[in-house]
């Protein structure tokens, strides 16, 4: 079970042009985007979807999904999406994303740097700063849209992504209102395993294994992945990585440029994690605050634990009953759209 665990912690084309995009056009990476509709989720009648891109502080292109709300009238209020850890914006962001534009939002679904359709060097490398930054540089896209309401942004983050938009919202004070959907926090899970299992001796060896690999990277000169969700399935595996494996590996979320699909991230990728606290910040967040997780999640505590160290009455923490982890990827009978609408609403505004 231990190497289960080991093994998944390891692991239509209209370009719209924007001020940001005008001004920083000759520096952007050259990004290769789809033009047809290859999401895991239906396209909606209700919106108008689009492709964009923008580029992070580090210099980095992000490639995004944008959905309109059909026949706007006025400057809207805007949500950045992203996550699972390991997903790409076709799969359970951009469900989100298109479901919050069908109730009126203008949104934003990202692949992450270095993912998906995103650009960033090398491929499959995850980092608690540069993913943080990712949420904070689609606030700087949602700002430069003349049909963004710049005073009115909010984020979502989904699983690992969670974790990142809470520790975005902790350091940006434009995100006015932050929902983290069955939040994982990678910084602990890594350094201290699930359930906190982990011992400084265990750190210990996990960091040497980690660095050993980096000088096998190294001689290589390549990145070996650690493989994504694990695949074939044991029949003694733990039910949380069962209903992973039912999302990532099944019709019902595969996606080829998914990692979690698929090849995973880079081995090294864990080692910035153990080192790097992402929520160290938290309770100095102002701004409104929703987190929502599963009864029955193996990740419960994660937010759990989050919404204690946050402060202010305008922080929520919503148990939906019976619900496992994946349940709140897309089973949209369980995923409780009408509060985060209503959250949002009375938040950004």
């Amino acid at each position: 079970m231990n190497k289960i665990f080991i093994t998944f912690l390891l692991m239509g084309i209209v370009i719209e042009t924007s001020y940001a995009q005008t001004e920083n056009n000759k520096n952007m990476e050259n990004l290769e985007l789809t033009d047809n509709w290859d999401k895991v989720f239906p396209q909606s009648d209700k919106i108008n979807h689009n492709k964009v891109t923008f580029k992070n502080r580090y210099g980095i292109t992000l490639a995004a999904d944008i959905y309109i709300p059909k026949n706007r009238k006025e400057k809207l209020p805007a949500i950045a999406v992203s996550g699972p850890f390991g997903a790409v914006k076709e799969q359970v962001s951009g469900l989100y994303a298109q479901t919050m534009a069908e109730r009126g939002f203008l949104t934003i679904a990202f692949d992450p740097s270095f993912t998906g359709e995103s650009g960033g060097e090398p491929r499959y490398v995850a980092s608690p700063d540069i993913n943080t930054e990712d949420f904070c540089a689609a606030v700087d896209y949602l700002t430069t849209r003349n049909d963004v309401d710049s005073e009115r942004i909010g984020i979502i983050g989904i699983c690992g992504w969670g974790g990142f938009a809470i520790n975005a919202a902790a350091i940006d004070t434009r995100i006015k209102a932050t929902v983290a959907s069955t939040m994982y926090d990678m910084s602990r899970v890594n350094a201290n395993g699930y359930f906190d299992a982990m011992d400084a001796d265990a750190r210990y060896e996990l960091r040497k294994q980690l660095n050993a690999q980096r000088t096998k990277d190294a001689k290589n000169n390549t990145y070996e992945l650690g493989g994504g969700v694990v695949d074939p399935l044991p029949e003694d595996a733990p039910q949380f990585v069962k209903d992973y494996y039912a999302y990532y590996k099944t019709p019902r979320g595969y996606h080829k440029r998914s990692l979690n699909s698929n090849g995973g991230w880079n081995k090294t990728s864990s080692l910035s994690f153990i080192n790097m606290p992402i929520l160290t910040y938290s309770d100095e967040i102002r701004n409104a605050v929703l987190l929502i997780h599963g009864e029955k999640a193996h990740s419960r505590y994660f937010s759990e634990d989050a919404f204690k160290k946050l402060k202010g009455d305008n922080k929520e923490l919503l148990i939906i009953p019976k619900a496992s982890h994946v349940d709140l990827y897309d089973r949209t009978d369980i995923i409780p759209f009408d509060k985060i609408e209503t959250f949002f609403q009375n938040h950004l505004k």
